[in-house]
Protein backbone atom coordinates (compact mmCIF):
# COMPACT_ATOMS: atom_id res chain seq x y z
CA UNK A 1 0.00 0.00 0.00
CA UNK A 2 3.01 2.36 0.07
CA UNK A 3 4.01 1.61 -3.36
CA UNK A 4 0.53 2.75 -4.36
CA UNK A 5 0.45 5.80 -2.46
CA UNK A 6 3.68 6.77 -3.45
CA UNK A 7 2.58 6.62 -7.10
CA UNK A 8 -0.53 7.83 -6.42
CA UNK A 9 0.79 10.88 -5.10
CA UNK A 10 3.46 10.83 -8.12
CA UNK A 11 0.80 10.78 -10.47
CA UNK A 12 -1.48 13.88 -9.15
CA UNK A 13 1.98 16.06 -9.00
CA UNK A 14 2.79 15.22 -12.80
CA UNK A 15 -0.85 15.90 -13.49
CA UNK A 16 -0.56 19.19 -12.46
CA UNK A 17 2.32 19.69 -14.69
CA UNK A 18 0.35 18.22 -17.42
CA UNK A 19 -2.60 21.02 -16.59
CA UNK A 20 -0.24 23.99 -16.47
CA UNK A 21 1.11 22.82 -20.34
CA UNK A 22 -2.27 22.28 -21.67
CA UNK A 23 -3.95 25.07 -20.44
CA UNK A 24 -1.08 27.60 -21.92
CA UNK A 25 -1.12 25.67 -25.06
CA UNK A 26 -4.02 26.02 -25.08
CA UNK A 27 -4.33 30.04 -24.49
CA UNK A 28 -1.68 30.63 -26.83
CA UNK A 29 -3.38 28.68 -29.75
CA UNK A 30 -6.38 30.46 -29.00
CA UNK A 31 -3.77 33.88 -29.38
CA UNK A 32 -2.50 32.72 -32.24
CA UNK A 33 -5.95 31.56 -34.06
CA UNK A 34 -7.18 35.60 -33.07
CA UNK A 35 -4.53 37.33 -34.09
CA UNK A 36 -2.27 35.30 -36.63
CA UNK A 37 -5.69 33.18 -38.60
CA UNK A 38 -7.90 36.19 -37.97
CA UNK A 39 -10.36 34.42 -35.25
CA UNK A 40 -12.80 35.81 -33.25
CA UNK A 41 -14.09 35.45 -29.92
CA UNK A 42 -17.07 35.95 -28.68
CA UNK A 43 -19.85 34.23 -26.66
CA UNK A 44 -21.76 32.71 -29.49
CA UNK A 45 -18.15 30.95 -30.19
CA UNK A 46 -17.79 29.75 -26.33
CA UNK A 47 -21.79 28.70 -26.16
CA UNK A 48 -21.33 26.70 -29.65
CA UNK A 49 -18.14 24.87 -28.61
CA UNK A 50 -20.42 22.21 -26.62
CA UNK A 51 -22.02 21.37 -30.10
CA UNK A 52 -18.95 22.38 -32.40
CA UNK A 53 -15.38 22.37 -30.61
CA UNK A 54 -12.81 24.78 -32.15
CA UNK A 55 -10.58 23.08 -34.20
CA UNK A 56 -7.11 26.50 -33.54
CA UNK A 57 -4.33 24.27 -32.98
CA UNK A 58 -4.19 24.14 -28.90
CA UNK A 59 -7.86 23.70 -28.52
CA UNK A 60 -7.58 20.25 -27.01
CA UNK A 61 -5.77 21.75 -24.02
CA UNK A 62 -9.00 23.07 -22.95
CA UNK A 63 -10.51 19.96 -22.93
CA UNK A 64 -7.57 17.95 -21.30
CA UNK A 65 -7.24 20.67 -18.57
CA UNK A 66 -11.24 20.24 -17.92
CA UNK A 67 -11.40 16.38 -17.86
CA UNK A 68 -7.84 16.14 -15.98
CA UNK A 69 -8.72 18.90 -13.06
CA UNK A 70 -12.76 18.33 -12.83
CA UNK A 71 -12.01 14.52 -13.03
CA UNK A 72 -8.97 12.71 -12.73
CA UNK A 73 -7.29 14.43 -10.33
CA UNK A 74 -9.84 14.59 -7.81
CA UNK A 75 -10.45 10.91 -8.42
CA UNK A 76 -6.55 10.07 -7.40
CA UNK A 77 -7.07 12.57 -4.61
CA UNK A 78 -9.63 10.27 -3.34
CA UNK A 79 -7.78 7.72 -3.75
CA UNK A 80 -4.83 8.83 -1.83
CA UNK A 81 -6.64 9.36 0.69
CA UNK A 82 -8.59 5.85 1.00
CA UNK A 83 -5.09 4.46 0.51
CA UNK A 84 -3.44 6.69 2.90
CA UNK A 85 -5.29 4.41 5.84
CA UNK A 86 -3.52 1.51 5.38
CA UNK A 87 -0.55 2.47 3.67
CA UNK A 88 1.57 3.48 7.26
CA UNK A 89 3.28 6.67 5.92
CA UNK A 90 3.90 8.66 8.83
CA UNK A 91 1.41 11.71 8.55
CA UNK A 92 0.24 10.60 5.15
CA UNK A 93 -3.53 10.76 6.19
CA UNK A 94 -2.90 14.57 7.21
CA UNK A 95 -1.15 15.08 3.88
CA UNK A 96 -3.20 13.34 1.83
CA UNK A 97 -6.61 14.96 3.59
CA UNK A 98 -5.13 18.50 2.96
CA UNK A 99 -4.42 17.44 -0.70
CA UNK A 100 -7.73 16.34 -1.17
CA UNK A 101 -9.43 19.47 0.08
CA UNK A 102 -6.87 21.72 -1.93
CA UNK A 103 -7.90 19.72 -4.93
CA UNK A 104 -11.59 20.37 -3.74
CA UNK A 105 -10.35 23.92 -3.90
CA UNK A 106 -9.06 24.12 -7.14
CA UNK A 107 -11.99 22.10 -8.91
CA UNK A 108 -14.29 24.81 -7.86
CA UNK A 109 -12.21 27.88 -8.45
CA UNK A 110 -11.62 26.65 -11.93
CA UNK A 111 -15.15 26.21 -12.13
CA UNK A 112 -16.19 29.31 -10.74
CA UNK A 113 -13.28 31.26 -11.83
CA UNK A 114 -16.01 32.42 -15.36
CA UNK A 115 -18.57 34.10 -13.17
CA UNK A 116 -15.95 35.37 -10.61
CA UNK A 117 -12.42 36.20 -12.40
CA UNK A 118 -10.60 36.99 -9.48
CA UNK A 119 -10.77 33.06 -8.14
CA UNK A 120 -8.22 32.73 -10.85
CA UNK A 121 -5.80 34.07 -8.89
CA UNK A 122 -6.38 31.45 -6.69
CA UNK A 123 -6.38 28.89 -9.26
CA UNK A 124 -3.20 29.89 -10.50
CA UNK A 125 -1.54 29.62 -6.61
CA UNK A 126 -3.67 26.43 -5.88
CA UNK A 127 -1.75 24.75 -8.47
CA UNK A 128 1.92 25.63 -6.94
CA UNK A 129 -0.28 24.03 -2.98
CA UNK A 130 -1.65 21.19 -4.37
CA UNK A 131 1.88 20.21 -6.36
CA UNK A 132 3.65 21.07 -3.40
CA UNK A 133 1.25 18.48 -0.93
CA UNK A 134 1.75 15.86 -3.93
CA UNK A 135 5.31 16.11 -4.03
CA UNK A 136 4.75 16.25 -0.14
CA UNK A 137 3.37 12.94 0.09
CA UNK A 138 5.72 11.48 -1.95
CA UNK A 139 8.58 12.70 -0.26
CA UNK A 140 7.03 11.11 3.13
CA UNK A 141 5.97 7.41 1.36
CA UNK A 142 9.52 7.48 0.20
CA UNK A 143 10.77 7.63 4.03
CA UNK A 144 11.59 4.73 5.93
CA UNK A 145 8.63 3.28 8.14
CA UNK A 146 8.68 4.33 11.86
CA UNK A 147 8.63 1.49 14.11
CA UNK A 148 6.30 2.24 17.44
CA UNK A 149 8.56 1.42 20.74
CA UNK A 150 5.73 -0.81 22.17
Amino acid sequence: MRAAYLWLARIIALLVVVQAMTIVFAVAGLFNWITEKGGSLDSSVVASWDETPPTFTGAIGHFIHWMSGERVIPTLAIALLVVSFFAKVNRGIVIAAVLLALVALQTLSGLFAAGMPYLGLWHGLGAFLVFGAAMAAAMKAKEAPTVSAA
